[in-house]
């Protein structure tokens, strides 16, 4: 089997970021943005999601948090968009509906190369410090925009912001982890079309 990987540096005047991911791993991250709340939330996002995972990011985060989170996505979304190369073989979609406590989160992913994002959460006071839900949203634009994919995020209730975006990576990881994986019944690309 070849090797699904993708490997992406990216420097601006904001931040530097490298990713590599490795789509046929067994869940392990090497995650450090200086952000330690996202490092929680992307080490659970790569176990849920089987992958191997590195992220070493460096930002302006004496200004905020945003264009460091942000740009991982995009990053991320580009070594996704490495890794994928043709999307010969894959599921394609991907499906979780994640626990925690008594926040419940589900997301479909859609590797369409159509990117596109909705994301209904819960509108609740920030509790996870500089690192919140309208935060989450960035990145999740992001890494949807440029890994090519429809991706739908709906909590419909939850009262801890913590236990709300937990939810969220752990089942953003695991729809994720099933759409790449390979289904031996799919030749070339699913879709009608013949092409993704």
């Amino acid at each position: 089997m070849m090797e699904r990987s993708g490997t992406i540096d990216r420097k601006t005047k904001e931040t530097q970021i490298n990713v590599k991911l490795d789509l046929d791993g067994s869940g392990l991250p090497d995650i450090s943005t200086g952000v330690p709340f996202f490092d929680h939330m992307m080490t659970l996002f790569t176990m849920h999601g089987f992958f191997d995972l590195f992220i070493k990011a460096s930002g302006d985060l004496e200004i905020d948090f945003h264009h460091t989170i942000e740009d991982t996505g995009l990053v991320l979304g580009d070594a996704l968009n490495q890794a994928l190369g043709e999307r010969k073989g894959i599921k394609r979609y991907g499906y979780s509906s994640t626990p925690m406590d008594e926040t419940l989160a589900t997301v479909s992913i859609d590797l369409s190369n159509r990117p596109f994002l909705v994301y209904n959460v819960p509108s609740i006071q920030t509790g996870a410090g500089k690192f919140d839900i309208q935060l989450a949203s960035e990145f999740f634009r992001a890494l949807a925009t440029r890994g090519g994919m429809t991706l739908h995020i709906n909590v419909d209730y939850g009262e801890n912001e913590h236990h709300i975006l937990e939810a969220i990576f752990k089942a953003t990881g695991r729809a994720l982890g099933q759409a790449v994986s390979l289904d031996e019944r799919v030749a070339g690309v699913r879709s009608t079309k013949g092409t993704i």
